[in-house]
């Protein structure tokens, strides 16, 4: 089981991989132990190492960019404590309507996004900055990272 931070307030959530001596019924009561802290997802034993690099490490990357918005809103002119408020509300918000409609991040994205508007030029920033990119290869980094301390 790989459980993240979020479990600790009951926002987790946890990839279980069954070993071959495990039992479907052992199986179920893992999974019910783990929805009392957040969602379950079931994975095949091998992709246990790419699980750590994306949502085990994940709640890091995650706090990196609501530091980095609070950052760029105190730069703009914003109190700190304000440009921390938006920029936690704005992610935890982002994250629960793309959850609630199981609406794809792209689809979000367009529709957020008006011709020659602001939100295309920050966008066209972040490309330019290699955000993506620079997410991708963290995810790699940490996977890389779980094989070898596995290995």
């Amino acid at each position: 089981a790989m459980p993240n931070t979020p479990a600790t307030v009951g926002a987790g959530i946890t990839a279980l991989a069954a070993g071959k001596w495990v039992s479907p019924d052992q199986m179920e009561r893992a999974k019910t132990i783990f929805r009392a802290v957040g969602e379950v997802v079931e994975i095949p034993e091998h992709l246990m190492d790419a699980v750590t690099g994306l949502s085990g490490s994940g709640p890091a990357y995650v706090a990196i960019l609501i530091e980095a918005l609070a950052d760029g809103g105190v730069a703009a002119g914003l109190p700190r404590a304000i440009a921390l408020q938006l920029a936690q509300s704005t992610v935890l918000g982002t994250a629960q309507l793309l959850q609630e409609t199981q609406m794809h991040p792209a689809q979000l994205k367009d529709q957020v996004t008006s011709p020659g508007g602001t939100t295309i030029a920050a966008i066209a920033k972040l490309e330019k900055a290699g955000f993506r990119s620079a997410l991708i290869e963290a995810v790699l980094g940490s996977y890389q990272r779980s094989r070898e301390l596995g290995s």
